[in-house]
């Protein structure tokens, strides 16, 4: 089953739900920002990470049993151990990961643009992984992944960042150890034809039936295609098919992501649509093999493949309930759930031991230097879930001091955030609601606040049109009266929501979060 036209996903109280309850999905995946996804099978469990830039927790780590349905489990970085980042990092950090399953463990490549190749594994992955490893340094190297071959040789592919090496187009294959802690020469590059496939990144690495295989991205995150290369020797030399491109469909840019194999021998095929505010969601086409090549999607002309919009689930042997990554919180044992990621290192200073079902946040003060919210550290972030949802929470400002702030935000190169806040100086409350930008934020509005109770809700509707809405003392909502913000991406992500507390001055109390509801507003 398959069709080309615009989906909506079945009706429940979740924002976006891909599994259609009939035997088949809808793409996407996941309509939320797993940026640069890779995937591995291994036995009947599926696992995916992604990028996850400077945002901490970093690499997370997603399980499925059907490539459908799918839940977050981990994160492999719990801090990340480089200079500065107890400062925001906007764009850097962990780019295009891959994992694979090796030797009886599980390995995740990255690169960071500015300071080299990392590794990190673990025995299972939502157990502990070990602390970053620093394969290879230097500038511009970015999306590695690795491939160990069937004669115990080792290899990394690896793309480069022009805006730090210079370099732009090329893919380069070095040998590497074989326990994967260092490259072992200066390797080859392997693949540069800047006018056939311009800007070729994200490459990940297979070997399948004698040949070697590379799966890279090109002609750009937003307009590009799924390019494949074929050679019989890791070093090539290689020949080119593009594999997926848009076409008739309404899917953009459909590249950049990881094949995996069934048991049974289907193949599939993970990658991400840019898709603005909304970030680089995640999709799922199908995949099969003639004369050693991969045919992706449906309508094959010439070998190149369109995404599907409506398909027949992956034949795993079986059926498994609907699951999606965690949104909604219950602040269980009064910490945040896997969802919720810092904008930098986390200080133990901004998040207080409480009970059951209460987030406390620090109203802890904005660095030296930092005048906005746009580098702020201590927002507490998720993903956009879903074309439209609306997510609520009770605020209880009774532990805030003067001069503090705390409430719901939507972030990126643009942010609004409606917050109640405590007056310097006085005891006074207010609710206000503020909209920013990189260098320079305005209060649009504000109101005299009842008690220290209120609900705060925002209505995000397609195109990331947000609206937000307050009830004090159990009155009904009412809408803040300003213009319809639109949400924006950020450095190379997309738009995010949740929680702060942040104090103008001196440290100033706490701001109580309870009952994070996420769900559909249709």
């Amino acid at each position: 089953m398959s069709e080309n036209t615009e989906q909506q996903p079945a009706r429940t109280g979740a924002p976006w739900i891909s599994d259609q309850g009939d035997g088949t999905y809808i793409n996407p995946v996941l309509h939320a920002d797993y940026s640069d996804p890779d995937v591995i099978r291994v036995n009947d469990d599926f696992y995916m990470t992604s990028s996850s830039f400077c945002h901490i927790p970093g690499l997370p780590i997603l399980h499925s049993k059907d490539l459908v349905n799918w839940r977050l489990i981990n994160h492999a970085i719990k801090q990340m151990p480089l200079p500065d980042y107890d400062r925001v990092q906007h764009g850097k950090g962990v780019w295009a990961p891959s994992i694979r399953y090796h030797d009886e463990k599980f390995w995740i490549f990255y690169g960071d643009p500015d300071v080299g190749i990392f590794m990190t594994t673990a025995d299972h992955p939502a157990g502990e992984w070990t602390p970053l490893h620093l394969v290879h340094e230097g500038k511009g190297l970015i999306d590695a992944c690795p491939l160990w071959d069937d004669d115990g040789q080792a290899y990394l592919i690896h793309a480069f960042a022009e805006s730090r090496s210079g370099i732009r187009h090329k893919l380069r294959v070095c040998r590497m150890s074989p326990d994967g802690t260092r490259l072992l020469d200066e390797g080859e590059i392997v693949f540069n034809d800047p006018e056939g496939h311009p800007t070729m990144e994200g490459p990940k690495f297979y070997k399948r039936n004698g040949y070697y295989y590379i799966f890279a991205p090109a002609g750009g995150v937003a307009e590009g295609w799924q390019t494949v290369l074929r050679a019989s020797f890791p070093f090539g030399p290689y020949e080119d098919r593009i594999a997926l491109h848009q076409g008739d469909s309404p899917v953009n840019g459909p590249h950049q992501g990881g094949w995996v194999e069934l048991i049974n021998g289907e193949s599939w095929f993970i990658h991400f649509q840019d898709k603005n505010a909304y970030g680089r969601i995640v999709h799922l086409q199908p995949v099969v093999w003639e004369d050693n090549w991969p045919l992706m999607g449906i309508n094959q002309n010439a070998g190149i493949g369109e995404p599907v919009v409506c398909f027949q689930k992956p034949d795993v042997g079986a059926v498994y309930p609907i699951e999606i990554p965690a949104t909604s919180d219950n602040f269980t044992e009064g910490r945040p759930g896997l969802q919720w990621q810092w904008q930098a290192n986390p200080s133990p200073n901004w998040l207080l031991p409480t009970h059951e079902g209460t987030l406390r946040l620090c109203a802890d003060r904005l660095p030296q230097h930092v005048t906005t919210f746009y580098d702020a550290p201590q927002l507490l972030l998720q993903k956009f879930p879903a074309l439209s949802f609306r997510a609520t929470v009770r605020l209880d400002i009774a532990g805030m001091l003067g001069g503090t702030e705390a409430g719901l935000i939507v972030f990126g190169y643009q942010h609004a955030r409606l917050a109640a806040k405590v007056i310097a100086g006085t005891e006074e409350r207010e609710l206000i609601y503020t909209v920013g930008y990189q260098t320079e934020e305005s209060v649009i509005w504000r109101t005299p606040m009842k008690g220290t109770i209120v609900d705060i809700y925002v209505n995000v509707r397609e195109g990331a049109h947000c609206d937000f809405a307050y009830r004090m003392d159990g009155e009904s909502f009412e809408s803040v009266p300003a213009e319809i913000f639109e949400a924006s991406v950020d450095r190379w992500v997309g738009a995010k929501f949740g929680l702060f507390a942040i104090a103008e001055v001196t440290e100033g109390g706490y701001a109580d979060f309870k009952q994070f509801q996420v769900e559909s507003n249709k």
